[in-house]
């Protein structure tokens, strides 16, 4: 087998360039010496071509990633390497079939491509290839999106940090809009300064280009530029015109879509109830960013709309039991109202939405538009706490007589519970980040849905078939209705297109046919049979989450079939990518939302740290890899590694601690509450036990087969595969789904059982952290403030001293789909802020 050493060249929304070996960096011995991007879009579907050229400048091979980031919402579609003049193909299978050939490759120690989340809006795909001495490779990526029309405009983001200056660097971004372009804008830290010059647009008629080369000079002197070359977004704005209130229909080698966006409609005065979640857990920022957000959107409430507010914890709080008026009175009172919200208390979800959808029950108004707004960070912990009731409930409630949006706050939440709540009633649901702006967030929501202009849309095409949805409960300005289809037998001459909606109390009806003055042949439309396809796969998606048992597997097989043939990565589909005789093939999946994909290999740059799972190793957990050759790894078993929240930053901290300790992990005095656990022997063990106390004659014990809940007077045994719910006077537990859902006072804890390859054990959460002083413990230290101080080694200052810190990766296992998130990596001390001993028991 060739020896040799390894490089990893990534593309980071475009590419992304890393060296594992000081040696490489500090001599440049890589070359990405051309760097293209090249998006063209059509009727609002974007299709981009990444192109990296790579040159291995030494005279031994080296192993070369390529690393790219794609928009969330986009689909893989294509995929090549070209080495020495051999083109090899990545291979869109059926996910189950593409699992197989990674479980082989991993068994044997061999390394994996990924397609996982990273972020609000990308995410990542990554594969690996040996280049020989003194050769090149060209990788090509393709991948696909719609893009969504939000606020009266299409966002095109690219993101780029190639971590070198590249002398051949270019974005190419053609738009074609047959309605034509109204405006066109460059935002984004790329667009200003020094790089400003290096971006050309122009715009005339129903075409628009945009050119960004910076010279390799301009790509290390911006303000987020340095050293490693680019840092930053380039966002392309714009909008087209809308010349008729019936849109713009058109129509490609039998099929059509239809862009449906009229603005001529006077707004619908509309009913809203805010749902808002004042669970304990909900304390801190959270509840502070909510009650910015809710003031703010009082504001925006105009006189003519009526709206309510509800808060809940384990009880369900109307401020007022009807709608009313938003005149000034009314928001003044409502405002006040919500400065005074506080946190506290448990999670009562079900009775919460049927309260709301009661409320716009009992205040019908003719000429009005509903809608309820659900705020929440958490699963239902008391109430009705079957996932699938409060679905039934809620749906049986709304009777699709109004939409609910549910808003997600933050990692923990059950955000596939509230999807499927949300698409289950003609709405949608949205993550809101943690992050600074997440009133910011929670706004640009609603501002999304602040304007009904029509209600019960039903778009009609006489002669089409295949169609995407056609019903829609809500328009909103500055949206906009999409729909495609099959035009029957290929026949524009009998093909006719009708909109019928409610306009405030008034029935409206447009009608459209496709002109056939243009021939067929002129029209460059090809790319509409995918946008259907990319639409119809998209809503498969969505209806798959609603469905269940052989409904469900028809809606998936659907599906399925729509992406090999058209060749989407999607949840339900992976890429094979092929590689050189000699070398393994690698498997791209794309996670689900939150979702960081089972069997895949992280690689972290920078460190030597390498994330395996598959058959390989374990999620969750970090091992030392040692590097034989470019497709052999020695894995050597390293300390678990925790992550430590950080206050008012985006990256959280994290450190290892020693395995087969006895922990502290909560010490409340106050309340006579305490937590402990014992990990494993191994890395891969976490924690096989863990004890809860509570006064002096209450206890919660825990191992991987058995719950046992001991009162001071008898033991109760509860075994992980029921669902209960076990309430005394102090303490509350809720068992599903292998999660138990503590409640003790104020303090809320969640443990979660994992079973993976073969071995068990827990993970505790701390979800509600205890008020009052002298809190300590592993799981209990508050969020850490920290300031970045530059220079020749990184730092940071915590509590006035600096302490030096590396650029890492850790898995948090807080949230089920334990998603890799990127860290500061600190010395164990510096992170527990005192000694190891402070923090281990003797007994549990």
């Amino acid at each position: 087998m060739m020896e040799g050493v390894t490089v990893r060249v990534g593309l980071l929304g475009l590419l992304l360039a890393c060296v594992t070996t000081a040696m490489a960096n500090k001599n440049r011995d890589w070359d990405i010496y051309s760097f293209h991007i090249n998006s063209t879009v059509t009727s609002r579907y974007a299709t981009t071509i990444i192109t990296s050229r790579v040159a291995n400048r030494m005279d031994q091979s080296q192993e070369i990633e390529f690393h790219v980031k794609i928009p969330k919402m986009a689909f893989i579609s294509k995929f090549k390497m070209t080495i020495e003049g051999q083109t090899y193909d990545g291979v869109v299978k059926q996910k189950e079939e593409a699992q197989q050939q990674y479980t082989q490759a991993v068994s044997r120690g061999q390394s994996a491509g990924i397609v996982s989340s990273v972020g609000r809006t990308l995410e990542e795909f990554k594969t690996s290839v040996t280049v020989a001495a003194l050769s090149k490779v060209t990788f090509e990526l393709t991948y696909e999106e719609l893009l969504k029309r939000r606020l009266g405009k299409y966002e095109l983001l690219i993101h780029a940090r190639p971590m070198q200056p590249v002398a051949d660097f270019k974005i190419d971004v053609y738009i074609n809009e047959r309605p034509g372009v109204n405006f066109l804008e460059i935002k984004g830290g790329l667009s200003t300064k020094e790089l400003a010059n290096a971006i050309t647009k122009t715009h005339a008629s129903s075409e628009a280009w945009v050119h960004f080369y910076p010279s390799k000079e301009q790509q290390s002197q911006c303000d987020s530029c340095g050293e490693q070359g680019l840092n930053g977004d380039l966002v392309i704005v714009y909008d087209v015109h809308r010349n008729t209130s019936m849109g713009e229909l058109k129509e490609s080698k039998g099929y059509f879509v239809h862009h449906f966006a009229p603005s001529d409609l006077p707004r619908i005065p509309k009913n809203v109830v805010f749902i808002i979640d004042r669970s304990g857990s909900m304390h801190g920022r959270k509840m502070k960013q909510t009650r910015q957000a809710l003031l703010k959107i009082l504001v925006d409430l105009v006189e003519d709309d009526h709206f309510g507010l509800i808060t809940f914890d384990y009880t369900v709080s109307a401020w007022k039991n009807e709608l009313l008026p938003a005149n000034q009175e009314n928001l003044e009172a409502a405002k006040s109202f919500a400065r005074h919200i506080q946190d506290r208390g448990a999670t009562d979800i079900n009775a919460a939405v049927l309260e709301g959808t009661a409320m716009l029950n009992r205040n019908p108004r003719e000429g009005s538009a509903s809608l309820l707004i659900l705020l929440t960070d958490g699963d239902p912990t008391t109430g009705e706490t079957n996932l699938e009731k409060i679905h039934k409930n809620v749906k049986e409630a709304i009777g699709k007589k109004f939409p609910l949006y549910c808003l997600g706050f933050g990692m923990d939440v059950n955000f596939e519970f509230l999807e499927k709540m949300a698409l289950e009633n003609s709405g949608v649901g949205r993550r809101i980040y943690e992050d600074s702006d997440a009133a910011l967030q929670l706004q640009g929501f609603y501002e999304e849905v602040a304007t009904p202009l029509l209600t019960d849309v039903q778009m009609v095409y006489v002669g089409g078939a295949n169609l995407t949805q056609t019903n829609f409960s809500q328009y909103y300005n500055g949206s906009e209705i999409v729909v495609s289809g099959q035009i029957t037998d290929n026949n524009i001459e009998t093909f006719t297109a009708e909109v019928i909606a409610i306009s405030k109390s008034n029935r409206v009806m447009y009608s459209e046919t496709i002109s056939t003055d243009e021939p067929i042949e002129a029209r460059p439309d090809s790319h509409i049979q995918r946008l259907w396809a990319y639409l119809t796969v998209k809503q498969l998606l969505d209806k798959e989450v609603q469905s269940s048992g052989k409904v469900k597997e028809k809606v998936k097989k659907e599906a399925l079939d729509l992406c090999l043939k058209y060749g989407f990565v999607t949840p339900l589909t992976s890429m094979v990518v092929t590689k050189p005789q000699g070398e393994a093939s690698q498997v791209a999946h794309k996670p689900k939302e939150g979702e960081k994909p089972s069997g895949s290999r992280q690689d972290f740059s920078g460190s030597g740290f390498q994330f395996m799972s598959g058959e390989a190793g374990y999620p969750g957990l970090l091992f030392d890899a040692v590097e034989d050759s470019y497709s052999a790894y020695i894995m050597v078993s390293s300390p678990l590694r925790l992550l430590l929240p950080a206050e008012d930053q985006a990256l959280p901290l994290c450190y290892d601690i020693p395995v087969a300790l006895s922990l502290r992990l909560l010490k409340d005095p106050n309340n006579e509450l305490s937590m402990n656990g014992q990990l494993g022997q191994s890395a891969s063990a976490g924690y096989q036990k863990i004890v809860i106390h509570y006064k002096n004659n209450q206890h919660i014990e825990l191992d991987t087969t058995v719950i046992t809940f001991n009162n001071g007077q008898d033991a109760t045994y509860f075994s992980w595969s029921l669902k209960i719910n076990h309430k005394t006077d102090s303490v509350s537990l809720i068992l599903r789904d292998k999660e138990v859902d503590i409640t003790i006072g104020l303090t809320r804890i969640i443990i979660m059982l994992y079973e993976r390859n073969g071995i068990s054990f827990l993970w505790p959460v701390l979800r509600q952290r205890p008020t009052g002083g002298n809190i300590m413990g592993i799981v209990a230290r508050p969020p850490v403030a920290y300031e970045e101080v530059q220079g020749t080694t990184m730092k940071l200052k915590i509590q006035d001293k600096e302490v030096e810190v590396s650029r890492d990766s850790a898995v948090d296992l807080s949230v089920r789909s334990a998603p890799t998130v990127a860290c500061w990596l600190l010395p164990l001390q510096s992170a527990l802020q005192g000694e190891l001993a402070d923090f281990t028991v003797t007994q549990l």
